[in-house]
C-alpha cells in the first residue's frame, strides 16, 4: 500500500512539473487603431504597457500610406500582460536611442478583461477632443495703418474680433511634447498659419503677414500677402477654403500637418469677413481611436 501511495504522489509530481513547463511563457498583443498615418523615415509609432507603473515595450511599427499598420501582432510576455492595467502607444523618433518612452504619448487605454479601448482622451494621451470647438474671423491686420484697407478675406484669426482680439479657441491644454498648429489649404496644399500652445498669445510665425504691422493682434493666426510658397499666388482668398487646427510633435518630425486633426471648417465662397466669426468644429475622422487585445 506504501508503495503504491509513493507511485501515485510521484505521478503527481510530475503531472505538476508539466504543468509547469507548458504554462504560457508569452501573451499575444492584437492592435487595431483606425487614424494613423505613415510618419516618414524619421518617426514611428510605439507600444507600451504599464506594468507595476513602468512602462514595457511591446514593439514598434509603421504605417503605409493607405493606413495600414506594418505589424499588429505581437508576442509580450505573460506574466507582464498578466499585470498590466493600461497599454500606450507613442511616436519615437528613427534611430531611438532612449529606452524609455517619448513625450509624444499619442493613446492610450486602461485594461481589462484583456481588452483597453484606445483614444487621445485617456491618460497620458494629449488629451480628450469630443467637446473642443472654435472660432475664427476674416481681417487682415498686420497690412492695417488707418483703418481697415477692405481687404479682409486674406487673412484669418482664431479669436473673437474686437480692440484687441480675444482668444475663440476651446481646446485641451497639451502636455509636453505636443504644440497645435493653424493650416488653410491653398491651390498647392496646406499652409500654415504658425504653431502655439497660448490662445491668447501670438503663434510662433508671421512668415506671410503684411508689413504695417507685422506682429498681429494677440492671438494665433496669419495674413497671407508676402512669400507665397511654390505653387500658391498671394493674396491669398481664404473664402471657399478649407481650416484647420492640428495637433503637431514637438519636436516635430514633418513640415506637413500631423495626423491629428481635431477642428475643421469649410469656408463658403461668400464667407463674410470680421465682424461676422466662423465656426470651427469637432472633426471625428481626424482623431485616432483604436482596440488592443490580449490573451
Amino acid at each position: 500500500m506504501k508503495k503504491q501511495f509513493l507511485t501515485l504522489g510521484l505521478a503527481a509530481l510530475f503531472l505538476v512539473a508539466c504543468n509547469d513547463d507548458d504554462a504560457p511563457s508569452e501573451a499575444n498583443l492584437n492592435l487595431s487603431i483606425n487614424g494613423l498615418e505613415d510618419l516618414g523615415s524619421s518617426a514611428q509609432y510605439e507600444g507600451w504597457l504599464i506594468v507595476d507603473g513602468a512602462p514595457i515595450s511591446t514593439g514598434v511599427f509603421t504605417v503605409t500610406d493607405g493606413g495600414n499598420l506594418s505589424q499588429s501582432a505581437f508576442s509580450v510576455d505573460a506574466a507582464n500582460a498578466a499585470k498590466a492595467t493600461k497599454f500606450v502607444l507613442t511616436v519615437e523618433p528613427i534611430p531611438d536611442t532612449d529606452p524609455a518612452p517619448s513625450a509624444q504619448k499619442l493613446l492610450a487605454g486602461d485594461i481589462a478583461n484583456g481588452q483597453a479601448a484606445l483614444s487621445t482622451g485617456v491618460a497620458p494621451a494629449l488629451g480628450a477632443f469630443e467637446n473642443a470647438s472654435g472660432k475664427f474671423f476674416l481681417r487682415t491686420p498686420t497690412d492695417e495703418t488707418d483703418g481697415n484697407n477692405g481687404n479682409d478675406q486674406f487673412g484669418v484669426w482664431f479669436g473673437n474680433p474686437g480692440a484687441p482680439p480675444t482668444s475663440g479657441l476651446d481646446l485641451p491644454v497639451l502636455p509636453e511634447g505636443w504644440v497645435y498648429e493653424g493650416w488653410v489649404i491653398g491651390e498647392a496644399g496646406p499652409i500654415t498659419t504658425g504653431r502655439f500652445t497660448a490662445f491668447d498669445e501670438m503663434d510662433e510665425s508671421n512668415a506671410f503677414s503684411g508689413t504695417e504691422n507685422n506682429a498681429g493682434p494677440p492671438i494665433p493666426g496669419e495674413d497671407f500677402f508676402n512669400n507665397a510658397p511654390a505653387g500658391e499666388n498671394f493674396p491669398l482668398d481664404l473664402r471657399g477654403r478649407t481650416v484647420v487646427i492640428t495637433v503637431e510633435p514637438e519636436p516635430d518630425n514633418a513640415a506637413g500637418p500631423f495626423l491629428l486633426k481635431p477642428l475643421i471648417a469649410n469656408l463658403p465662397v461668400d464667407a463674410a469677413t470680421a465682424p461676422a466669426t466662423h465656426d470651427l468644429t469637432v472633426n471625428q475622422s481626424g482623431i485616432p481611436t483604436g482596440q488592443v487585445t490580449i490573451n
